[in-house]
């Protein structure tokens, strides 16, 4: 049992591709690519647009919303140093912008339905700050 307590969380991989959305996150919100030719948003990062295939993509900031669309309760954990963070939440979020991203949920399971309203809310995990998803606060 002491080994998993030696074993640091695994962190993102930023590539130069996707340094832009990891530097946004640590910055305290969402960007996304956009193409500049169809205008279409763009989740992963990538070099071209896989629309139309346009390379001339632009990093805009993103509302951070969006709707659940499918989600698992994770109970053993991929990697050992998850283990002690289980039972966990992924779940696909379809944003407000069209491109659906996997993300953990920061849901009870018996509050998770389909299209649930989500929004962002970055959580320091390790020394990695990463975009998870809460309920969406209700504005009246």
């Amino acid at each position: 049992m002491s080994q998993l307590q030696n074993i640091s969380l695994p962190g993102p991989t930023a590539t130069p591709i996707s340094q832009p959305f990891w530097e946004s996150i640590h910055a305290g919100h969402l960007s996304l690519q956009q193409c500049d030719q169809c205008e279409q948003w763009i989740f992963y990062p990538r070099e071209h647009c896989p629309h139309c295939f346009h390379d001339s993509l632009t990093w805009k900031k993103a509302s951070g919303r969006g709707k659940l669309k499918t989600w698992s309760v994770i109970h053993r954990a991929g990697h050992p140093a998850w283990q002690e963070h289980t039972p966990y939440v992924v779940g696909v979020v379809a944003l407000e912008e069209g491109p659906s991203l996997l993300t953990h949920v920061l849901v009870e399971g018996t509050a998770l339905t389909q299209n649930l309203k989500v929004e962002m809310e970055i959580s320091e995990i390790g020394p990695h700050p990463l975009p998870f998803f809460k309920k969406q606060e209700e504005t009246i």
